[in-house]
């Protein structure tokens, strides 16, 4: 499927650093992963729970969507938590939506096998499905990277830590 989507990336995400986004835009579609350099895909984390529970009255699980309509999808904003994701050494990452839409399904594949998300982060281990509004398809990605964009980013990180 990669190569009929547009790559897009929000890096630091929150002033996080290494945070990183990939969203995988295709027609009217975006699939929200984690970037390549996100902590928990570099470091041979193993990743303990992912949890779609966004607060006491609100998970992502209970997103049913029906028609063509699209109704009963949770509106997200850009900074809208998709879920968190624990990781065995006691960190905890918020994964975001990166970009403003419907929810139209979460990756429930995930759960029962954590691993996807770092063997297959931009296939099988995606984190969400968002569908912007249709006048806002084409601006929804104003504020993210290119590829090239988002490459000369690591190049940079990769050159001040060294």
């Amino acid at each position: 499927a990669g190569r009929y989507f547009a790559r897009w990336y929000k890096a630091d995400v929150k002033g996080r650093p290494c945070e990183d986004f990939c969203v995988l835009q295709h027609s009217n579609i975006c699939v929200i992963t984690l970037a390549e350099a996100h902590p928990l895909v570099q470091s041979g984390k193993t990743i303990k729970s992912i949890n779609y529970q966004i607060s006491a009255n609100c998970s992502r699980l209970q997103n049913k969507v029906s028609g063509k309509s699209k109704r009963g999808a949770q509106f997200l904003t850009e900074l809208a938590p998709l879920c968190r994701i624990s990781s065995s050494d006691g960190e905890e990452y918020t994964i975001y939506s990166c970009i403003r839409g419907r929810l139209i399904e979460v990756n429930e594949n995930i759960l029962n096998n954590p691993a996807l998300l770092q063997e297959k982060p931009l296939t099988e281990g995606y984190i969400a499905v968002v569908l912007p509004k249709f006048e806002e398809s084409k601006s929804v990605t104003q504020g993210l990277l290119t590829q090239k964009e988002y490459e000369e980013v690591l190049l940079k990180r990769r050159n001040s830590s060294a």
